[in-house]
């Protein structure tokens, strides 16, 4: 682990904002952390540290993840629910931010707009944290490249297959980690579902100084040679109403046991940032499978998230 890393005072908003050396400080970080918790130790980096959780969308990984995280290392997590708080109803978001940074010592937010995140981070004053915007989803991403690392031994060279909405906060963050750190990263959707231009354009700039590849395909035998295969479900939070629409158009990219027979290898793994649809964007058969690594992948959201709020928030030892 690099101690000259020092991400003290830092927001964690989109892992645009990391260098590749400052993330991969955080995956060891993380596993420090983690090797520690299964032999019964935990820190008091954040000792008298009050941290707010908002949630405008509900959560179980996420919201368990920062809770128990904060409390294995002394800290006091508090849960701000949409009938809690007065986000950007009654009260400015700027407001609030300005008088929850008077009170707490770091905030978490977990909700739609990503301009929301960014304005608690703004005027805030205290360290910021992304659970999930519609447009980024970073602590996941931390977590998915930690499970790699357990699985596959390195991250460097390795392919990750996405198939799906490849335009949904999932394939944005898998984009931007994967050419951060080296990983070829493939997005398998219909064209209709393909990131925005500004973003593959900038997640090429990163993958020209760390050698990863990023490639787009509408057909599913671009998973060949896949080291990862990943999904997520069809419609997002917020998107219940396109569901049926989704479900047309993406019936073809389901993650099924003939999906994964034609990457060509017996060592691809599954994961996926749960909840899954089973029988929709994966097959029951591939979840429970000894391919799925969904589980690990869940439990390492504690652990990346955990090693966000010490390096960025905590004592140092």
């Amino acid at each position: 682990m690099n101690n000259a890393v020092d991400l003290k005072g830092r927001n964690f908003i989109t892992l645009k904002d990391f260098t590749p050396e400052e993330i991969t400080y955080l995956l060891d970080l993380a596993e420090k952390l983690k090797t520690d918790k299964k032999k019964g130790i935990t820190g008091h980096s954040l000792a008298g540290k009050n941290i707010a959780l908002i949630f405008e969308k509900p959560s179980t990984r996420t919201r368990c993840a920062f809770t128990v995280g904060c409390v294995d290392e002394g800290g006091h997590p508090e849960y701000l629910g949409t009938n809690d708080i007065q986000l950007g109803h009654k009260e400015d978001i700027k407001d609030t931010a300005r008088v929850l940074g008077r009170m707490f010592d770091g905030i978490e937010f977990r909700g739609f707009r990503h301009s929301t995140v960014e304005t608690l981070a703004k005027y805030s004053g205290v360290p910021v944290w992304n659970g999930l915007t519609d447009d980024y989803h970073p602590t996941q991403i931390l977590a998915d490249f930690l499970t790699m690392r357990e699985h596959l031994g390195s991250l460097s060279g390795k392919k990750l297959c996405f198939l799906g909405d490849g335009r949904n906060n999932m394939a944005n963050s898998l984009m931007i980690g994967c050419t951060k750190l080296g990983i070829n990263c493939c997005i398998i959707a219909p064209e209709s579902l393909w990131p925005n231009g500004e973003l593959i354009a900038q997640c090429r700039e990163y993958g020209k100084k760390s050698g990863a590849e990023l490639a787009f395909s509408k057909d599913r035998d671009a998973v060949k040679d896949a080291d990862v295969i990943c999904t997520d479900v069809w419609a997002s939070m917020g998107e219940e109403a396109k569901a049926a629409e989704r479900e047309k158009i993406l019936s073809p990219y389901q993650v099924n046991a003939e999906l994964m027979k034609e990457t060509g290898k017996d060592t691809t793994i599954f994961m996926h940032c749960l909840p899954a649809i089973k029988g929709k964007e994966v097959t029951e058969e591939v979840f429970e499978s000894k391919a799925s690594v969904v589980f690990d992948e869940a439990e390492n959201r504690m652990h990346t998230i955990k090693a966000v709020m010490v390096a960025t928030l905590g004592k140092r030892s």
